[in-house]
């Protein structure tokens, strides 16, 4: 496929696809906005987990990640034996063109830089995410909080911050863009949460390591086949950290445009009963993932789509 082949319509469904198939619980989420806003929705998705998968393939450490092997999502112009780093290069140099006009040689590119012009996201929120997927190449561990905020800016905050202008706001916008990075923190910190065992055979630790050490964990405990009592209460205080953001980022919700909230809200819902999830399983994430039941994130959608329905034909 050259650059000058991607169709649009197609890079479109390409992200949906990736979506669908990588991220059910906020694809989900997606499906109770309305037809307009989703496809620039999945864009955003697509191009942060294709910048994702190539980080995962750099098996940092020596660690075997799950997603090695998956090339498709690689940009078509780079050859499969080419670095980690090289392809992030090469993916920021591709994004930059595409944002000044030229051909993608992507799908993902080819609807990001698209999205990003309709909605005049603000290009530099690209940049800092591409920066903290850079740092995943090199930064394992996390000293403090504060260390770990600052890479969640670029890998979590920015996303709340890029969907803003798809979404559409009501109300203070200042408020709106400070309750969104908070939710993207919350989202990212139950990602870690949940994936603590898996990042670690990726050779990389989320958590900060003053936590570690508050709870008297090492990290050999970490690939532990159980999680003993240190672990768990390393967790349970995480847990209690990210709760605390979901709760900062609650109000932003109503700030939203009236169609977009139901999307936001069943995400919020169901990205938090991950935690519940964890907690039921005795704070042991070594191992098991945690997921929300299937039948709960039915529950949960259905509802949210019957709201979203009244409130379309209220607007």
């Amino acid at each position: 496929m050259s650059a000058a082949s991607i169709d649009l319509g197609e890079a479109y469904r390409y992200c949906r696809r990736v979506n669908a198939r990588h991220g059910k619980t906020f694809y989900l989420a997606t499906a109770l906005l309305p037809a307009s806003k989703r496809p620039p929705v999945h864009a955003l998705y697509g191009f942060a987990r294709h910048a994702d998968d190539i980080v995962d393939q750099s098996n940092p450490a020596g660690a075997t990640s799950s997603a090695a092997g998956r090339t498709a999502a690689l940009p078509i112009e780079v050859a499969p034996h080419v670095s980690a780093a090289g392809r992030l290069a090469a993916l920021r140099t591709d994004v930059d063109a595409a944002l000044a006009g030229a051909p993608a040689s992507h799908p993902v590119v080819r609807a990001l830089a698209d999205t990003v012009h309709r909605f005049g996201i603000d290009r530099r929120y690209i940049a800092d995410f591409l920066t903290s997927m850079e740092a995943d190449l090199t930064v394992t561990r996390y000293p403090t909080f504060a260390d770990l905020d600052r890479y969640m800016w670029g890998s979590a905050s920015v996303i709340g911050l890029q969907l803003l202008p798809i979404l559409g706001t009501t109300g203070d916008r200042e408020m709106a863009e400070r309750y969104a990075g908070r939710l993207g923190v919350a989202f990212q910190l139950t990602n870690f949460i949940r994936d603590v065992g898996e990042d670690y055979r990726r050779g990389r630790i989320y958590l900060p390591e003053d936590s570690l050490a508050e709870h008297g964990v090492t990290p050999e405990m970490l690939s532990a086949p159980r999680a003993v009592p240190n672990v768990r209460r390393l967790v349970a205080a995480e847990i209690d950290r990210a709760r605390s953001f979901y709760r900062l980022a609650e109000p932003g919700i109503g700030l939203l445009s009236a169609d977009a909230r139901d999307c936001v809200r069943t995400a919020f819902v169901l990205y938090g009963e991950i935690l519940d999830e964890i907690e039921r399983a005795g704070y042991d994430v070594l191992i098991r993932r945690a997921v929300v039941p299937r039948r709960r994130r039915l529950r949960v959608g259905v509802g949210g789509y019957l709201r979203a329905v009244r409130a379309r034909g209220q607007g």
